[in-house]
């Protein structure tokens, strides 16, 4: 079984060389297209009629356009040759006007009398007008062309449109310049109208909003909350700076602030004290005394009484100091001797707890104010953006306003100036002449056709090449498939000894009697077919009997003939062969050789042994064994399956070195898969320009299963081998050689693909 499969093409660099192989292939495409490109330019050559050019050339110098640029042109030796952008827009217009069907029509009705079939559409083909440019500077001077194919009537078309021309121009001068100046007192009307409207608007907005400036008064706001800001983060600052001492002080105290406060102010009453230090001496009476008596000695019930008198004083000072309220919540009735006993240190650390604390209240009330603040200025800035909107529309509307009626007030003055001197002036530079030819010219119209027939001709042949999805080289075949190449037959196998060469062509199967051994005699056909069996001994691991099945997708593409040229190049090597014709079907070995088919594969299969045997062969001084196909059978299938089969082939590889089977069609019948699970391996063979892609794709596919030793390209174009012997041809072997390969099949043959 083999793993291989059909490989996509591989991708490669397109060369020149790939490029040329195309072209060469696609010949008769190219060629074919080229011609028939060149003889409808040699048809257009000779069957166009020639053509006539006359023209004119005109100056038009507009003086209302080089008045206004005459700062521009002060520094140029050739006004005309420098135009400004005002002065070439008119042009550009008056070119635009000039190409109009109006004076067409104009120069026609000139010439209708000696041209009775003229019509405007007829000259405006022919007609060209367009500006005269030196480089890249367009000059004032237009030139005017018709071409046709009478010189005469080339000028008289050009010497009318001349006419037309200066005619205009002439008629057109005063009334272009009168309307000018009406047009511009019209807008200049209607500029004061705007500009007084648009100050009216300006001047009601500000009254309204009592602004001058939103845009500077928007701006004055914004650099005050600016300042509100910054004024807010140096709040903040200073609370957090604040908020931390006051959680140091707090930390050190271990007290909360309220505590604190009630301690510092006990710690600072003076009867405080002495009350408290009459308690703890009563306590420490009393301590003393329980030490020697019980509770129920009289001088403990009385040191109990004083101590009770003591307390109830002492609550009555905390009473005092702090209020019944905050006595009650802040100190309770146990531990009266722990409290308000606070050093020098701790009052001092309560007394800037206190000023910490007053701090931190001032600066959230100044922060809330700013917030305040800061909320409407915002309030103020979000009013400005409608007005500034307002403001900046109505101020640019003034400012157009004026600028357009300045404007309008310098156009005035120079058309007026104009109109006192004229407007344009046109002169003729260079008059009509008789049309001179300009056209075609054969040799140009045939070069052009042969350019572009060879650019048509290549994308014919490279599209053919596209389309096509046959296999035409070795090379290609070996791109298309995983399988290793074992080698090629060629297609023309030439003879010869002193460089001369001769073709014969191997594109039939059937052979005549005696098998042609004049073509396998041929060193170039001998050489590949050796060649090819020794790539078989390396990949099949040279075993000590070898049993191959020869197959191909399709019928015709050489499979007998590969067979027998293996077989006698095996049995050269001094092996003992044996071919097999393993179609059943359509047998063909037998015509051939001229060998009898009344006993052979069938025989064996359907009998047993001693039904049939091999018959021995001695061409081209070699022996080798061949079993026919036998009697045609109704169920080849059932035949190639049988238990019989596979014992036969086992006794047939002991008895020879070399098995080779020939098989019908892969994509014809199921055969070849039959027999080839019998044998050792197979190898397909595939002829050049014939079998397709997608038909070599199905074979492979349907070998995958088998152990495939490779492919054999038949039919290759390839430069045959200059170390091989050549032995020169004359016309006559030649013909009978050609006669090997076509001469017709026998009578049991079919020429059709299908089984």
């Amino acid at each position: 079984m083999t793993e291989s499969t059909l490989s996509p093409i591989a991708e490669e660099d397109i060369g020149y060389g790939h490029l040329l192989k195309i072209l060469v292939r696609r010949g008769f495409w190219f060629i074919g297209t080229f011609g028939v490109t060149l003889a409808a330019s040699a048809f257009m050559a000779v069957n166009t009629k020639p053509a006539y050019e006359s023209s004119m050339q005109l100056l038009v110098e507009p003086n209302f356009d080089e008045e206004r640029n005459l700062p521009e042109l002060a520094g140029s030796a050739d006004p005309s040759r420098s135009t400004s952008r005002s002065s070439q827009t008119a042009l550009v217009t008056q070119l635009n006007l000039m190409r109009s069907h109006e004076f067409i029509q104009d120069a026609v009705n000139l010439l209708i009398s000696d041209y009775p079939g003229l019509t405007a559409e007829t000259v405006k083909h022919g007609f060209k007008l367009t500006q005269v440019s030196e480089g890249k500077v367009e000059t004032r001077i237009f030139k005017a062309v018709y071409v046709d194919t009478d010189p005469v009537k080339t000028q008289k078309v050009i010497e009318a449109l001349q006419e037309v021309y200066l005619d205009y121009n002439l008629d057109q001068q005063e009334q272009r310049l009168t309307r000018g100046l009406a047009f511009i007192n019209e807008q200049l009307k209607n500029a004061r109208q705007n500009l007084q409207v648009s100050q009216d608007a300006l001047e009601q907005f500000r009254e309204l909003q009592n602004l001058i400036d939103p845009n500077k008064q928007a701006e004055a706001v914004t650099n005050a909350l600016n300042r509100i800001m910054q004024e807010q983060q140096d709040v903040e600052a200073q609370y957090e700076d604040a908020e931390a001492l006051y959680a140091t002080l707090q930390e050190q105290l271990s007290l909360s602030p309220e505590i604190a406060l009630t301690e510092s102010r006990l710690s600072q009453s003076a009867r405080y004290q002495t009350l408290l230090n009459e308690l703890q001496q009563t306590e420490l009476a009393l301590a003393e005394r329980r030490v020697v008596f019980s509770d129920t000695d009289p001088s403990v019930q009385t040191l109990f009484a004083q101590r009770q008198n003591q307390i109830l004083l002492l609550r009555q000072e905390i009473e005092r100091v702090l209020g019944q309220s905050q006595a009650e919540a802040v100190l309770p009735p146990e531990g009266l001797l722990n409290v308000g006993q606070m050093s020098t240190v701790d009052l001092g650390l309560v007394r800037n707890l206190a000023e910490v604390q007053a701090n931190l209240a001032s600066l959230e009330a100044r922060y809330q104010s700013l917030v305040e603040t800061e909320q409407s200025l915002r309030e103020e800035l979000n009013y400005f953006p409608g007005l500034i909107a307002e403001y900046d529309r109505l101020q640019p509307e003034v400012d157009i306003d004026r600028s357009v009626l300045q404007k309008l007030l310098e156009e005035k003055e120079i058309v007026s100036a104009k109109l006192a001197r004229g407007g344009f002036n046109w002169q003729v530079v260079e008059s009509p002449q008789l049309g001179k030819k300009v056209g075609p010219s054969a040799v140009h119209t045939l070069m052009l056709g042969g350019v572009v027939g060879i650019f048509l001709g290549g994308i014919v042949a490279f599209i053919r090449e596209a389309i096509d999805n046959a296999v035409h080289s070795p090379e290609d075949l070996e791109k298309q498939t995983a399988l290793p190449l074992l080698g090629s037959l060629p297609s023309v196998p030439l003879i010869a000894t002193d460089g001369l060469s001769s073709p014969l062509r191997l594109n039939q199967t059937s052979l005549n009697a005696g098998f042609g051994l004049e073509l396998m005699q041929q060193p170039l056909f001998r050489e590949a077919l050796d060649l090819i069996y020794k790539n078989i001994q390396l990949l099949g691991g040279s075993p000590k009997s070898e049993s191959i099945t020869i197959t191909s997708a399709l019928p015709g593409e050489g499979k007998s003939t590969l067979i027998l040229g293996l077989a006698l190049s095996a049995a050269r090597q001094g092996r003992r062969v044996l071919v097999i014709d393993a179609d059943l079907r359509r047998p063909s070995l037998h015509e051939r050789l001229n060998l009898p088919n009344d006993r052979g594969l069938t025989s064996l299969l359907k009998h047993g042994p001693g039904a049939a045997k091999p018959i021995q062969l001695s061409l081209m001084d070699v022996k080798i064994n061949v079993l026919p196909a036998g009697l045609e059978s109704t169920d080849p299938v059932r035949l190639l399956a049988s238990q019989r089969m596979g014992r036969l082939m086992a006794a047939l590889k002991e008895a020879y070195d070399l098995v080779l089977l020939d098989t019908p069609p892969l994509l014809e019948v199921v055969d070849a898969l039959q027999v080839g699970t019998f044998c050792n391996s197979t190898i397909l063979i595939s002829r050049l320009e014939q079998v397709t892609q997608t038909e070599l794709r199905k074979a492979i596919t349907q070998l995958s299963r088998l152990k495939v030793l490779g492919i054999v390209a038949n039919g290759s174009k390839s430069k045959p081998m200059r170390y091989v012997g050549w032995i020169e041809q004359t016309p006559e072997e030649l013909n009978h050689m050609e006669s090997l390969n076509s001469e017709p099949a026998a009578p049991n043959a079919v020429s059709s693909r299908r089984y």
